[in-house]
Protein backbone atom coordinates (compact mmCIF):
# COMPACT_ATOMS: atom_id res chain seq x y z
CA UNK A 1 0.00 0.00 0.00
CA UNK A 2 1.38 3.39 -1.01
CA UNK A 3 2.33 5.80 1.79
CA UNK A 4 2.71 8.92 -0.37
CA UNK A 5 0.72 11.82 1.07
CA UNK A 6 0.56 15.09 -0.88
CA UNK A 7 2.97 17.29 1.11
CA UNK A 8 1.61 20.81 0.46
CA UNK A 9 -1.29 23.17 1.13
CA UNK A 10 -3.16 21.79 -1.87
CA UNK A 11 -3.87 18.65 0.16
CA UNK A 12 -5.80 20.61 2.78
CA UNK A 13 -7.83 22.46 0.15
CA UNK A 14 -8.65 19.26 -1.70
CA UNK A 15 -9.56 17.50 1.54
CA UNK A 16 -12.12 20.17 2.39
CA UNK A 17 -13.73 19.81 -1.05
CA UNK A 18 -13.78 16.00 -1.11
CA UNK A 19 -17.01 14.08 -1.51
CA UNK A 20 -19.01 12.92 1.47
CA UNK A 21 -19.59 9.18 1.31
CA UNK A 22 -22.84 7.60 2.35
CA UNK A 23 -22.71 4.32 4.27
CA UNK A 24 -23.48 2.14 1.25
CA UNK A 25 -20.80 3.70 -0.98
CA UNK A 26 -18.25 3.56 1.82
CA UNK A 27 -18.98 -0.14 2.37
CA UNK A 28 -18.58 -0.96 -1.33
CA UNK A 29 -15.26 0.90 -1.54
CA UNK A 30 -13.93 -0.79 1.60
CA UNK A 31 -14.92 -4.24 0.32
CA UNK A 32 -13.33 -3.55 -3.08
CA UNK A 33 -10.05 -2.67 -1.38
CA UNK A 34 -10.14 -5.51 1.13
CA UNK A 35 -11.12 -8.26 -1.29
CA UNK A 36 -9.69 -7.11 -4.62
CA UNK A 37 -6.95 -4.62 -3.59
CA UNK A 38 -8.68 -2.06 -5.80
CA UNK A 39 -6.33 0.96 -5.71
CA UNK A 40 -8.98 3.27 -7.17
CA UNK A 41 -11.41 2.34 -4.40
CA UNK A 42 -8.72 2.92 -1.77
CA UNK A 43 -7.86 6.32 -3.24
CA UNK A 44 -11.49 7.40 -3.20
CA UNK A 45 -11.96 6.20 0.39
CA UNK A 46 -8.79 7.94 1.62
CA UNK A 47 -9.57 11.17 -0.25
CA UNK A 48 -13.06 11.31 1.21
CA UNK A 49 -11.78 11.06 4.77
CA UNK A 50 -8.67 13.28 4.50
CA UNK A 51 -11.01 16.00 5.79
CA UNK A 52 -11.19 14.05 9.06
CA UNK A 53 -7.40 13.60 9.14
CA UNK A 54 -6.78 17.32 8.57
CA UNK A 55 -9.32 18.28 11.22
CA UNK A 56 -7.69 16.00 13.81
CA UNK A 57 -4.21 17.25 12.88
CA UNK A 58 -5.24 20.82 13.70
CA UNK A 59 -5.81 19.78 17.32
CA UNK A 60 -2.11 18.86 17.69
CA UNK A 61 -0.64 22.16 16.48
CA UNK A 62 0.02 23.34 20.05
CA UNK A 63 2.90 20.88 20.32
CA UNK A 64 5.15 23.10 18.16
CA UNK A 65 5.60 20.66 15.31
CA UNK A 66 5.10 21.31 11.61
CA UNK A 67 1.43 21.46 10.68
CA UNK A 68 2.28 20.05 7.26
CA UNK A 69 4.08 17.10 8.86
CA UNK A 70 1.15 16.53 11.21
CA UNK A 71 -1.24 16.33 8.27
CA UNK A 72 1.18 13.95 6.56
CA UNK A 73 1.22 11.67 9.61
CA UNK A 74 -2.56 11.90 9.93
CA UNK A 75 -2.77 10.68 6.34
CA UNK A 76 -0.47 7.77 7.15
CA UNK A 77 -2.73 6.85 10.06
CA UNK A 78 -5.72 7.04 7.74
CA UNK A 79 -4.10 4.60 5.32
CA UNK A 80 -3.25 2.19 8.15
CA UNK A 81 -6.90 2.31 9.14
CA UNK A 82 -7.97 1.52 5.56
CA UNK A 83 -5.56 -1.42 5.49
CA UNK A 84 -7.03 -2.98 8.65
CA UNK A 85 -10.69 -1.93 8.37
CA UNK A 86 -13.27 -4.72 8.17
CA UNK A 87 -16.46 -3.28 6.64
CA UNK A 88 -18.47 -6.32 7.73
CA UNK A 89 -18.15 -5.35 11.39
CA UNK A 90 -21.05 -2.93 10.95
CA UNK A 91 -19.55 0.42 11.93
CA UNK A 92 -18.46 3.41 9.84
CA UNK A 93 -14.92 3.84 8.60
CA UNK A 94 -14.66 7.31 10.16
CA UNK A 95 -15.25 5.86 13.63
CA UNK A 96 -12.57 3.22 13.13
CA UNK A 97 -10.09 5.61 11.48
CA UNK A 98 -10.06 8.14 14.31
CA UNK A 99 -8.03 5.82 16.57
CA UNK A 100 -5.38 5.18 13.90
CA UNK A 101 -5.10 8.84 12.95
CA UNK A 102 -4.71 9.91 16.57
CA UNK A 103 -2.16 7.16 17.28
CA UNK A 104 -0.05 8.14 14.25
CA UNK A 105 0.06 11.80 15.26
CA UNK A 106 0.83 11.00 18.90
CA UNK A 107 3.76 8.85 17.82
CA UNK A 108 4.99 11.63 15.54
CA UNK A 109 4.72 14.34 18.20
CA UNK A 110 6.54 12.26 20.80
CA UNK A 111 9.30 11.37 18.33
CA UNK A 112 9.86 14.98 17.35
CA UNK A 113 9.15 16.90 20.54
CA UNK A 114 12.71 16.34 21.79
CA UNK A 115 15.97 14.82 20.56
CA UNK A 116 15.77 12.58 23.66
CA UNK A 117 13.00 10.02 23.27
CA UNK A 118 10.26 10.68 25.81
CA UNK A 119 8.96 7.11 25.62
CA UNK A 120 5.97 5.53 23.97
CA UNK A 121 4.41 3.29 26.62
CA UNK A 122 0.71 3.72 27.34
CA UNK A 123 1.53 5.40 30.65
CA UNK A 124 4.02 7.82 29.07
CA UNK A 125 1.67 8.71 26.22
CA UNK A 126 -1.16 9.41 28.62
CA UNK A 127 1.10 11.63 30.70
CA UNK A 128 2.58 13.51 27.75
CA UNK A 129 -0.79 14.47 26.29
CA UNK A 130 -2.71 15.02 29.55
CA UNK A 131 -0.17 16.25 32.10
CA UNK A 132 -0.61 20.00 31.56
CA UNK A 133 -4.41 19.76 31.40
CA UNK A 134 -4.71 17.69 34.58
CA UNK A 135 -2.16 19.85 36.38
CA UNK A 136 -4.10 23.00 35.46
CA UNK A 137 -7.32 21.41 36.70
CA UNK A 138 -5.73 20.46 40.05
CA UNK A 139 -4.25 23.93 40.50
CA UNK A 140 -7.58 25.55 39.65
CA UNK A 141 -9.47 23.41 42.16
CA UNK A 142 -6.83 24.08 44.84
CA UNK A 143 -7.10 27.81 44.21
CA UNK A 144 -10.88 27.73 44.49
CA UNK A 145 -10.70 25.88 47.81
CA UNK A 146 -7.89 28.08 49.16
CA UNK A 147 -5.54 25.10 49.46
CA UNK A 148 -1.80 25.48 48.89
CA UNK A 149 -0.26 22.41 47.26
CA UNK A 150 3.44 21.60 47.06
CA UNK A 151 4.94 20.26 43.80
CA UNK A 152 5.17 16.79 45.36
CA UNK A 153 1.49 16.87 46.39
CA UNK A 154 0.48 17.98 42.88
CA UNK A 155 2.43 15.08 41.37
CA UNK A 156 0.63 12.61 43.65
CA UNK A 157 -2.76 13.98 42.60
CA UNK A 158 -1.78 13.94 38.91
CA UNK A 159 -0.71 10.29 39.18
CA UNK A 160 -4.06 9.39 40.80
CA UNK A 161 -6.07 11.38 38.24
CA UNK A 162 -4.38 9.91 35.16
CA UNK A 163 -3.86 6.46 36.71
CA UNK A 164 -0.11 6.15 36.27
CA UNK A 165 2.80 5.51 38.69
CA UNK A 166 4.09 8.53 40.60
CA UNK A 167 7.64 7.93 39.33
CA UNK A 168 6.36 8.32 35.74
CA UNK A 169 4.81 11.68 36.62
CA UNK A 170 8.06 12.88 38.19
CA UNK A 171 10.05 11.72 35.16
CA UNK A 172 7.72 13.43 32.70
CA UNK A 173 7.68 16.64 34.72
CA UNK A 174 11.45 16.74 34.45
CA UNK A 175 11.44 15.99 30.71
CA UNK A 176 8.82 18.63 29.94
CA UNK A 177 10.21 21.36 32.19
CA UNK A 178 12.94 22.37 29.75
CA UNK A 179 14.01 21.91 26.16
CA UNK A 180 17.12 20.38 24.65
CA UNK A 181 20.40 22.30 24.63
CA UNK A 182 23.58 21.85 22.66
CA UNK A 183 26.47 19.90 24.14
CA UNK A 184 28.69 22.47 22.43
CA UNK A 185 27.23 25.23 24.59
CA UNK A 186 29.68 26.80 27.10
CA UNK A 187 29.23 25.93 30.78
CA UNK A 188 29.48 29.59 31.78
CA UNK A 189 30.10 33.05 30.33
CA UNK A 190 33.83 32.97 31.20
CA UNK A 191 36.13 33.30 28.21
CA UNK A 192 38.08 30.12 28.95
CA UNK A 193 35.11 28.01 30.03
CA UNK A 194 34.69 24.45 28.77
CA UNK A 195 31.87 23.15 26.65
CA UNK A 196 29.46 20.63 28.17
CA UNK A 197 30.81 18.09 25.66
CA UNK A 198 34.16 18.19 27.51
CA UNK A 199 32.56 16.81 30.66
CA UNK A 200 31.43 13.57 28.99
CA UNK A 201 33.70 10.64 29.65
CA UNK A 202 35.17 8.96 26.58
CA UNK A 203 34.19 5.31 27.02
CA UNK A 204 35.43 4.15 23.62
CA UNK A 205 38.20 1.50 23.71
CA UNK A 206 41.77 2.73 23.46
CA UNK A 207 43.94 1.84 20.47
CA UNK A 208 45.89 -0.85 22.34
CA UNK A 209 42.66 -2.48 23.46
CA UNK A 210 41.31 -2.40 19.90
CA UNK A 211 44.43 -4.08 18.48
CA UNK A 212 44.38 -6.74 21.21
CA UNK A 213 40.70 -7.45 20.68
CA UNK A 214 41.08 -7.72 16.92
CA UNK A 215 43.97 -10.14 17.37
CA UNK A 216 41.89 -12.26 19.73
CA UNK A 217 39.05 -12.32 17.21
CA UNK A 218 41.39 -13.44 14.43
CA UNK A 219 42.73 -16.23 16.64
CA UNK A 220 39.27 -17.42 17.61
CA UNK A 221 38.11 -17.27 13.99
CA UNK A 222 41.01 -19.49 13.05
CA UNK A 223 40.06 -22.01 15.72
CA UNK A 224 36.46 -22.10 14.53
CA UNK A 225 37.37 -22.44 10.85
CA UNK A 226 39.69 -25.33 11.61
CA UNK A 227 37.10 -27.06 13.79
CA UNK A 228 34.49 -26.74 11.02
CA UNK A 229 36.53 -29.25 8.98
CA UNK A 230 35.07 -31.93 11.26
CA UNK A 231 31.57 -31.30 9.87
CA UNK A 232 29.93 -32.49 6.67
CA UNK A 233 28.49 -29.97 4.20
CA UNK A 234 24.97 -30.02 5.60
CA UNK A 235 26.19 -29.56 9.17
CA UNK A 236 28.45 -26.69 8.09
CA UNK A 237 25.56 -24.97 6.38
CA UNK A 238 23.23 -25.27 9.37
CA UNK A 239 25.88 -24.04 11.83
CA UNK A 240 26.81 -21.10 9.60
CA UNK A 241 23.16 -20.06 9.28
CA UNK A 242 22.36 -20.57 12.96
CA UNK A 243 25.56 -19.40 14.67
CA UNK A 244 27.60 -17.28 12.27
CA UNK A 245 25.10 -15.20 10.32
CA UNK A 246 24.41 -11.58 11.30
CA UNK A 247 20.82 -12.61 11.93
CA UNK A 248 20.39 -16.22 13.00
CA UNK A 249 17.85 -18.11 10.93
CA UNK A 250 15.12 -20.18 12.53
CA UNK A 251 15.09 -23.96 12.53
CA UNK A 252 11.82 -23.83 10.61
CA UNK A 253 13.16 -21.66 7.76
CA UNK A 254 16.24 -23.84 7.32
CA UNK A 255 14.06 -26.94 7.39
CA UNK A 256 11.88 -25.62 4.58
CA UNK A 257 14.94 -24.86 2.48
CA UNK A 258 16.54 -28.28 3.06
CA UNK A 259 13.20 -30.13 2.99
CA UNK A 260 13.68 -31.33 6.55
CA UNK A 261 11.48 -31.11 9.62
CA UNK A 262 12.22 -28.49 12.24
CA UNK A 263 13.09 -31.22 14.74
CA UNK A 264 15.49 -32.88 12.28
CA UNK A 265 17.36 -29.60 11.77
CA UNK A 266 17.61 -29.22 15.55
CA UNK A 267 19.08 -32.72 15.85
CA UNK A 268 21.65 -32.09 13.12
CA UNK A 269 22.62 -28.81 14.79
CA UNK A 270 23.08 -30.53 18.16
CA UNK A 271 25.29 -33.24 16.62
CA UNK A 272 27.35 -30.61 14.75
CA UNK A 273 27.89 -28.53 17.90
CA UNK A 274 29.05 -31.59 19.79
CA UNK A 275 31.54 -32.35 17.00
CA UNK A 276 32.86 -28.80 17.18
CA UNK A 277 33.25 -28.97 20.96
CA UNK A 278 35.25 -32.16 20.76
CA UNK A 279 37.45 -30.80 17.96
CA UNK A 280 38.15 -27.60 19.88
CA UNK A 281 38.98 -29.49 23.05
CA UNK A 282 41.43 -31.61 21.11
CA UNK A 283 43.06 -28.76 19.17
CA UNK A 284 43.14 -25.79 21.53
CA UNK A 285 42.00 -26.94 24.96
CA UNK A 286 38.77 -27.03 26.88
CA UNK A 287 38.57 -23.26 27.32
CA UNK A 288 37.93 -22.75 23.62
CA UNK A 289 34.66 -24.65 23.60
CA UNK A 290 32.89 -21.65 25.13
CA UNK A 291 32.91 -20.19 21.62
CA UNK A 292 30.36 -22.76 20.55
CA UNK A 293 28.12 -22.08 23.54
CA UNK A 294 27.75 -18.36 22.73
Amino acid sequence: MSRNIEPNKTLTKRAMKAELLDAETEYKLAVAWRDNRDEAALHRLITAYMRLAVSMAMKFKRYSVSQQDLIQEAGVGLMKAAEKFDPDRGFRFSTYAQWWIKAAMQEFVMRNWSMVRTGTTTSQKSLFFNLKRVQAKIEREALQSGEALSLAEKDVLIAEEIGVPLRDVEMMQGRMSGGDFSLNAPQSSDEDTREWMDTIEDTSPQSAEVVEREQDLLTMRGWINKAMDALNDREKYIISQRKMADEARTLESIGKELKLSKERVRQIEAVALEKLRKRLETDVGKAAKVLIDA
